[in-house]
């Protein structure tokens, strides 16, 4: 095993913090390449985590550090380009007040980091639930649609989906509280 290889044992979740953790610096710099802020590349490389994450064989390139790597580069550099589009288009002018007191209240590097890396442990528990789970959670918590809705939708009642939810926050808070959000190890 080489070493920016994991091992199998850490579990896909401790595989995506090593990841965040090893190369959230160089995707920054990509996003900063492409013409980003500090605080734009540094969300451009979250999104670009959220977005690896949600790639089907994402778990597949858990054994490929390096193809990880690459792939994420690649992400991170599609998702600069667009938020500097956008951004070029829809750019509010402030003046040096307004923008000083913009610097003062906005969160660190380090929180939206830690913000990024807590978000990463969420989506891992969600996954490790149960398919009714995940889709209530999903439906109820992420899209905020009511419960009768989620019933009509999953075929079942709106007590059922109260259950599954009260179930799910359980199982969500336990795995959260695991050190690196892990059950797998």
């Amino acid at each position: 095993m080489t070493e920016r290889t994991p091992p199998r044992e850490y579990g896909f979740i401790s595989w995506i913090t090593r990841l965040v953790r090893e190369h959230r610096g160089e995707l920054v710099g990509i996003a900063r390449r492409e013409g980003l802020t500090g605080t734009d590349a540094l969300d451009a490389a979250q999104a670009a985590f959220i977005t690896f994450l949600r790639v089907a064989h994402a778990r597949k390139l858990s054994e490929d550090f390096e193809e990880s790597r690459s792939l994420l580069a690649v992400i991170v550099r599609n998702e600069a380009r667009n938020r500097r589009r956008k951004h070029h288009l829809s750019r509010v002018h402030l003046g040096d007040e307004e923008l000083a007191g913009l610097a003062e209240s906005a969160p660190t590097v380090e929180d939206l980091i830690l913000e990024a890396e807590a978000h990463v442990a969420a989506f891992g528990c969600i996954e490790k639930l149960a398919e009714v789970q995940r889709r209530v959670v999903t439906l109820r918590l992420l899209e905020g649609r009511p419960g009768e809705d989620v019933a009509a939708l999953l075929g079942i009642t709106p007590g059922h989906v109260a259950v599954l939810l009260h179930r799910a926050k359980l199982e969500l808070r336990a795995c959260l509280s695991e050190p690196d959000g892990d059950a797998e190890k």
